[in-house]
């Protein structure tokens, strides 16, 4: 969460991965804090906003990555003292180090954490990190922590593999969350979205891992 009633995700995770449609947001339900078969507050999703530049059909590249992002709005606001939005920023240089937490396919029923990885390099809107990300880990935070505070720098994409080593992809936020919140700001419609899986293919020299969507 990073407002209220703003949910912060992949875009990838609007889409079923077998059919490729697009997941209506009356279907989707938000749980806050999921451990163990119980949710701190339960949500339904009034609307679902993918960036207007991401494509779910075609070829598999870094630039696909960059626009990996989606904003999920909720029907009512979360306003408890144990749910604290997080704040959001700038995406992190080269070697710094960040963290994830993530409901990996195998940890569904609790959040796990790893504590400290690496950025190992940016392309244009999209953050390359030493990360290790499972299937289930799409849309999953990546924290930045400063002063004791951790705030969101980017939300991971995909599981790769560059020069042999595992890595993770993020997705920048700065200017694709400034589009997402336009577009709610305006109640304007986000256009179909084209369809694609996330697997397969090179790009950049990255070769992708198919990644199955989590929960948003």
């Amino acid at each position: 969460m990073i407002a209220d009633d703003l949910v912060l995700t992949a875009a990838h995770c609007l889409f079923d991965k077998e059919t490729g449609a697009r997941i209506a947001a009356d279907q989707i339900e938000f749980l806050a804090g999921w451990r163990n078969g119980r949710a701190v507050a339960y949500r339904a999703v009034r609307r679902a906003v993918a960036h207007p530049d991401y494509v779910y059909a075609g070829v598999d590249s870094l630039e696909r990555v960059a626009f990996d992002i989606a904003l999920l709005q909720l029907d009512q606001p979360i306003r408890l003292p144990s749910v604290i939005p997080f704040a959001t920023d700038a995406r992190p240089a080269k070697g710094d180090e960040v963290a994830v937490v993530s409901y990996a396919q195998d940890r569904a029923e609790a959040p796990s954490l790893q504590e400290v990885c690496e950025v190992l390099g940016r392309q244009p809107g999209v953050l390359v990190l030493s990360c290790s990300v499972d299937f289930g880990s799409s849309g999953a935070p990546i924290f930045a922590v400063q002063g004791g505070i951790a705030k969101v720098v980017s939300v991971v994409s995909a599981k790769a593999e560059v020069e042999g080593r595992q890595v993770a992809l993020g997705t920048s936020l700065q200017e694709p969350l400034a589009v997402l919140r336009a577009e709610l700001t305006a109640g304007e419609a986000v256009g179909k979205a084209r369809v694609r899986m996330l697997s397969g293919g090179t790009a950049a020299g990255a070769k992708f891992v198919k990644v199955a969507p989590g929960t948003p």
